[in-house]
């Protein structure tokens, strides 16, 4: 009987062998996995920046991560890490899933996250780097409509007022559109949006960079006369 128990603890303990060898297999494999998707962080990193327009020295400025470990990092000489890609992600303002690769879930529904600045709400309800940008700008209701403070930056915007009645001002030419009208402009001319009379007013935006204009353009001055449209 001793010898059985013997025998049988000696079958347990190789058949635990078995199984560590089994695990270690499978750990092994997802540790390849993990491998293949950070060696592809690098290039889509590489591509992210160069598409943007971006020097490493300029990342390197905005983002607090030294030129020469963005250098190995892109070249595939230096692991990616949390640490390193929330940084990239805000910068580039892209999902983190983006810049490792993360396989889509197959939920179609987007994720909205509202970013609140210059005490207006704005929605993305675009993904993809570069290009065109879309958002829905919400302007919250006042006691009394905010005073013009007109600002500039590159690019070009197309605004659709949803509700509400918009101020637009634009170098010397103050506007006001209704539900249904829209602008479209340079932004490298001095602009304001706000509320007309204090009520929430919301809006979709398409923002894209200087050159890059929507195809639907409307003059809020009055008749069409766009020569474009003729």
């Amino acid at each position: 009987m001793s010898g059985d128990a013997d025998g049988g603890q000696g079958s347990g303990s190789q058949g635990s062998g078995t199984q560590d060898t089994g695990s270690e297999s499978g750990r092994g494999s997802g540790s390849r996995a993990t491998d293949d998707v950070l060696d592809a962080v690098g290039p889509r990193l590489r591509a992210l920046r160069r598409r943007r327009g971006i020097t490493l020295a300029e990342l390197a400025a905005e983002t607090g991560i030294s030129e020469s470990t963005l250098s190995r990092l892109e070249s595939g000489r230096r692991r990616a890490t949390l640490e390193l890609l929330l940084p990239l992600a805000r910068r580039y303002d892209v999902p983190l899933d983006d810049l490792v690769g993360a396989p889509r879930t197959g939920d179609p529904r987007i994720h909205l996250k509202p970013v609140r600045r210059f005490g207006m709400i704005f929605v993305p309800l675009s993904r993809r780097p570069g290009g065109i940008h879309a958002f829905k700008m919400i302007i919250p209701a006042r006691p009394e409509p905010l005073a013009p403070t007109p600002q500039t930056h590159e690019g070009h915007e197309w605004v659709y007022v949803l509700s509400g009645r918009l101020r637009l001002v634009l170098g010397d030419r103050d506007l006001v559109l209704p539900p249904g009208e829209a602008a479209e402009f340079d932004t490298s001319l001095p602009h304001w949006l706000g509320s007309a009379d204090g009520g929430a007013v919301e809006l979709l935006i398409l923002f894209g960079p200087h050159g890059m204009r929507a195809h639907v353009r409307a003059d809020p001055t009055g008749p069409d006369t766009d020569p474009d449209r003729a």
